[in-house]
């Protein structure tokens, strides 16, 4: 496993980040290694884009973070895509 790729280091070491809830207001935690969490307050799903990251594209990258995270970020970035098109943006 590679442990110094500074392009994995949110993925890694996920860090929460509060985004607001377009329904209601409240701040809504998601952590940099999820795209979507539902709001404490009125239940609406919360989406963030998922960043860009070396793991979309590096050979290794699966070794790198090992293969359930690498799977996690795929269907994470698959998610946020899809989200960014029915919305028109983030």
């Amino acid at each position: 496993m590679i442990f110094n790729c500074p392009g994995a280091r949110r993925v890694k070491h996920p860090e929460p980040e509060n985004k607001k809830c377009p329904s209601c207001g409240e701040a809504v935690e998601i952590w940099t290694d999820e795209v979507q969490a539902r709001c404490p307050k009125c239940g609406t799903m919360v989406t963030r884009p998922q960043a860009q990251s070396c793991l979309a594209w590096c050979k290794y990258a699966k070794e790198c973070v090992g293969g359930d995270t690498y799977n996690k970020y795929m269907k994470n970035k698959k998610n946020s895509v899809k989200y960014e098109y029915q919305t028109g943006g983030g």
